[in-house]
């Protein structure tokens, strides 16, 4: 099922992710947004950058004490608990039961906070006994995971977070997106699948898709902000330097230095984890990250964070 398939992949079934978490990814998997002055920081791990990218999207958001959020593509919580500690009343969704599960285990005792397995294209008015869709939401957020969907679950993203916003309401969505019109080049740019299986992806949606997609679901574009640089062109740096690393001994010797849970990497591991850096780095070429602001009409207006 598409839910095991996604859960499995941000497993330590898979290698890549597996290497990911010793450098620092747990509560958010995400790339994170890396600035020149904050490099520094890399040698606590990758945390603090994940951090940063969910904080950028969360000023878009403009959500205030009181508003009910939707957070679509929930993950493992800590977002929706972000939301709920600062006096939202969050709900987060997932189609993956099981890290609806993490989340509910992490975040049991979060205030303002509850969770749901749910389709974000086609949103229930309750599930798991607790209230989903069945009143408005006054903001939609998702962050980096409308990439996992369909071209044609992205189109339904757009029309189903319109349908349950309130007018006037926003829905924020930060995401990769890509270079050109033609998305297929990027089975050219990874003909093995590598990155693609990675991350259970069939490609990434070009920008101006999105944008269309948006309008014909009833959004007025707020904001199209390119956070490429940070985003992925700064982790693709990275990327080349584990690839290095990662490629002989005396580098894997230096990240097990440095991360000693690396450790358990056999060489088939480290192998497969080289090659699937290398893929990145091909497609990363012609990958943009995107944030949009997108509001529905109506009511008494959002305004501009």
């Amino acid at each position: 099922m598409e839910e095991d398939r996604l859960a499995a992949s941000y497993s330590d079934a898979n290698a890549f992710f597996r290497l990911f978490r010793h450098l620092g990814w747990g509560d958010l998997v995400n790339l994170g947004y890396y600035t020149l002055p904050t490099l520094p920081a890399l040698i606590g791990g990758l945390a603090f950058f994940q951090r940063r990218l969910e904080t950028h999207s969360l000023a878009l958001l403009g959500a205030r004490p009181g508003h009910r959020v939707l957070d679509a593509c929930c993950g493992r919580g800590h977002t929706t608990a972000r939301l709920g500690a600062a006096g939202c009343e969050a709900v987060g969704v997932d189609i993956s039961d099981r890290q609806i599960a993490q989340a509910r285990a992490r975040y049991a005792h979060a205030a303002n906070t509850d969770f749901a397995v749910a389709d974000v294209t086609r949103l229930p008015r309750r599930a798991d006994g607790d209230a989903v869709a069945e009143t408005p939401f006054d903001r939609v957020h998702c962050l980096e995971a409308a990439f996992h969907l369909s071209p044609e679950g992205r189109r339904a993203l757009h029309t189903e977070a319109y349908r349950v916003l309130r007018p006037g309401g926003r829905l924020v969505l930060v995401d990769f997106t890509w270079a050109t019109a033609d998305p297929e080049e990027i089975r050219r740019l990874d003909p093995r699948g590598l990155a693609r299986a990675s991350w259970q992806i069939e490609g990434f949606e070009p920008l101006e898709r999105h944008l269309t997609n948006a309008a014909r679901a009833g959004f007025l574009v707020r904001r199209s902000l390119d956070w490429t640089r940070p985003v992925v062109e700064r982790s693709l740096r990275l990327g080349t330097v584990l690839t290095h690393l990662a490629g002989s001994r005396t580098g894997r010797g230096l990240l097990c230095l440095a991360r000693p849970g690396l450790r358990e990497f056999t060489a088939a591991d480290w192998s497969h984890t080289v090659d699937v850096l290398a893929a990145h780095r091909s497609v990363g070429r012609s990958v943009r990250y995107s944030a949009l602001v997108l509001d529905k009409p109506g009511g008494a207006g959002t305004g501009t964070p």
